[in-house]
């Protein structure tokens, strides 16, 4: 410490760098005195931390919403959806595709053609947007586990999703080879169009066509507003 007390203090400000990165000019401490060192570490570390909080929290208001709508999607009851018009890339004749919405197990659609029926499609619309949650398909010719052998069954199925704004997303199903509805988790958003197109069938072979007999489509029921 100065031992001349009396004096002006005529020290000079330091630069503004230095009181800029070194933090405010504080008192000389006194012989013995063990200050807390302030190390660059620690301003790095404080740095780091304030960065780390402001992701965060811009990541939480984008993805919030999203977060929110997939727990109500979770929970919510589910009511039956059905499409305003189907289509298929062929068919078997007797066998349209209307018949796959048309609430009935006893009838079936197939492409007319032998083997896994690959590259064959299904596709359904929506007039307006509609929110799907969920979808069960029923394959072959019957919910009877012993008319599964008439027919080949979808194995392996690429579903193209249309969005109301346009974009097209596209999500991979797969089937077990069984009787009767498989229901499967089919959380999209708002569709106005859906694609279901043959990747690949269970018990294909030169006299047997791949058949489905029904697909169902859930959404949220208007009940979970009350």
């Amino acid at each position: 410490m100065p031992l001349d007390r009396t004096g002006e203090d005529t020290t000079a400000p330091a630069p503004w760098w230095r009181r800029l990165f070194g933090g405010r000019r504080s008192e000389t401490p006194w012989a013995g005195d063990r200050p807390r060192l302030r190390r660059v570490f620690d301003r790095i570390g404080t740095w780091i931390t304030v960065l780390v909080v402001i992701t965060l929290v811009v990541l939480g208001f984008v993805y919030i919403p999203d977060g929110v709508q997939a727990t109500r999607d979770h929970f919510a009851k589910r009511a039956p959806v059905s499409p305003d018009r189907i289509t298929a890339s062929r068919s078997f004749t007797g066998h349209k595709p209307e018949f796959l919405i048309d609430k009935l197990s006893n009838t079936w659609w197939g492409p007319g053609i032998s083997q896994s029926g690959q590259g064959e499609w299904i596709e359904v619309s929506f007039t307006e947007p509609t929110r799907l949650l969920d979808l069960i398909i029923t394959p072959g010719t019957s919910t009877k586990p012993d008319q599964l052998s008439k027919s080949a069954l979808p194995h392996r199925v690429k579903a193209t999703i249309t969005a109301k704004d346009g974009r097209t997303t596209t999500r991979d199903l797969t089937l077990d080879q069984g009787a009767g509805g498989q229901r499967r988790p089919f959380r999209v958003g708002e569709v106005t169009k859906v694609r279901f197109t043959i990747e690949s069938a269970h018990a294909a072979s030169a006299d047997k066509q791949v058949a489905i007999a029904e697909i169902e489509f859930f959404g949220p029921s208007s009940a979970n507003r009350t």
